[in-house]
């Protein structure tokens, strides 16, 4: 039988939709004792129990290709002249006390041993090669139709831009609660290792380390640089590649991230762009992992942060100042508990509340975002007025002023809910003084769904911009671009839509 081809593709509804084009009888792979009947289509794995013929036909079990994340063939062990298929699911299922459902691995490995024939009676080699050549043609027939998704309108699917080439994984050890490298051991080699992505493991042993590797790496190498980490070290990342001669071809280099640190902001908002339930911790690992193996290659913002230094960053998440900043910064000497750092330093800041002076000014969202990297001529000199198009926000009193450039500032805060990758806005989010501790609390505890901006709050106030100019007048405070800090003064952002590309949903 001709193997099936994988471009042409169907939606799958609740039952087999697509005529089977591969059939085959397998046993279970660990006794043997159960005989099952196997049938592949462009979309489906249908998976039936074969009882005695007396029997009355088992249910059938229906396998979404779009769950699989790969498939393989090896031959049996010592003496086992069979040969053994495995496929590698990821299917939603809901578990006991979740708040919804999550991806969850689902290995399925069958044994296949052709019928011996007189041709083969002698030779128990050549028995053993053709059950390894079709159990290998239905595990290529698996990867085929697993690697194509219809309907897709938006970007490319990473599988047809890879190369041998593999990618590279940056993991910073210190992330987090330091347990990076066990979530590499325990999670991320083995989904890489079932869809057949080769890979490199790169730890890194100090700050700054990865942006000085990207900058001088042979990026022709690889396929991708994924990071397992927080945001700050795609951070680096970017920033490195941007710090390139040839930064105009490098930053189109797809970058993959996996949450590896405490905010996790980048990789919740990957997440919430699947349209899934919310997930946390090893669930969101696995969200994304799937997500990186499967997903397509869409634009990411860049967006360009001129500092009173002179300096020129680049960011793909947040810009902060006030409370968010302050939170963030401080709550690092409670590092060794992950995530419920945040928590812990949003009350001990609460219980001491800080009133910022400042000024905000920023160009109101038009219909043509900009995506030339080379320039920032939206924005003017610091020491010169912003262009007579902006809007200009009175000198006044802040509790926090926060651009965010994706749906998520952390795994539980969404702060942006309606944004997206490559949508070419910076969601500019402020807070004045007068908001009382349990109103501004009640608009942290609604942040966690998305609904802060229903609040009817007075004091918190939202815009669509393509560009900002923020001056603090205090002279005390702290700055975060992506969690990280930098020189506190005047600063001004400009939005690039779609200057590098991110391996997304």
């Amino acid at each position: 039988m001709e193997e099936p081809d994988a471009s042409r593709q169907q939606q799958q509804g609740n039952g087999p939709v697509a005529e089977a084009r591969m059939h085959g009888v397998f046993t279970d792979a660990d006794t043997g004792r159960l005989t099952y009947a196997l049938s592949l289509s462009d979309s489906c794995l249908t998976v039936q129990r074969i009882d005695s013929p007396s029997s009355p036909p088992s249910s059938s079990e229906h396998l979404d290709l779009r769950d699989c994340l790969g498939s393989r063939a090896h031959r049996g062990e010592r003496e086992d002249q069979g040969a053994y298929l495995c496929a590698y699911f990821y299917p939603y299922r809901r578990r006991w006390m979740a708040s919804g459902p999550a991806r969850q691995r689902d290995e399925r490995r069958f044994r296949l041993a052709l019928n011996t024939d007189d041709k083969y009676e002698d030779d128990d080699d050549e028995e053993e090669d053709a059950n390894l050549r079709e159990a290998e043609r239905w595990a290529r027939a698996i990867r085929n139709n697993t690697a194509r998704r219809p309907g897709n309108t938006h970007g490319v699917l990473f599988s047809e831009v890879r190369r041998p080439c593999g990618v590279m994984v940056l993991v910073n050890p210190q992330s987090g609660r330091g347990q990076a490298m066990a979530l590499y051991n325990g999670h991320v080699q083995r989904m890489l290792t079932e869809a057949d992505i080769p890979h490199t493991l790169v730890i890194t042993e100090r700050p700054n380390h990865a942006r000085d590797l990207v900058k001088n790496a042979d990026l022709t190498q690889w396929d991708a640089l994924v990071i397992l980490s927080g945001d700050g070290l795609l951070f680096e990342v970017v920033n490195g590649l941007m710090e390139r001669q040839d930064w105009e071809k490098a930053i189109q280099t797809p970058l993959g991230i996996l949450p590896g640190g405490s905010g996790n902001g980048l990789a919740a908002s990957i997440h919430h762009y699947t349209r899934a339930s919310p997930v946390w911790g090893e669930d969101l690992l696995t969200s994304c992992g799937f997500q990186l193996c499967k997903g397509l290659i869409s634009g990411l913002d860049l967006i360009s942060i001129r500092l009173s230094s002179g300096a020129r960053l680049f960011s793909f998440l947040s810009l902060a100042w006030g409370f968010v900043a302050d939170v963030d910064i401080e709550s690092e000497q409670f590092r060794q508990i992950g995530e419920l750092r945040f928590l812990l330093g949003t009350l001990v800041r609460l219980a001491s509340l800080r009133i910022y002076q400042g000024k905000l000014a920023f160009l109101p969202a038009g219909d043509h975002p900009e995506t030339d990297l080379a320039s920032d001529h939206l924005l003017a000199p610091l020491d010169q007025p912003v262009p007579q198009d902006w809007t200009l926000v009175e000198e006044r009193e802040f509790v926090l002023v926060l651009a965010m450039f994706q749906s998520h500032l952390s795994e539980d805060l969404m702060a942006a809910p309606d944004a997206r990758p490559d949508d070419g806005l910076i969601h500019l989010f402020y807070v004045t003084a007068g908001i009382s501790r349990a109103a501004l609390l009640r608009l942290f505890w609604a942040m966690q769904s998305g609904t802060h901006l229903d609040c009817g709050c007075p004091h918190l106030v939202y815009r669509r911009a393509r560009a900002m100019r923020l001056e603090p007048l205090s002279e005390a405070g702290v700055m975060t671009v992506d969690g990280e800090r930098v020189e506190y003064g005047p600063v001004q952002a400009q939005v690039h839509r779609g200057a590098a590309r991110l391996i997304s949903t």
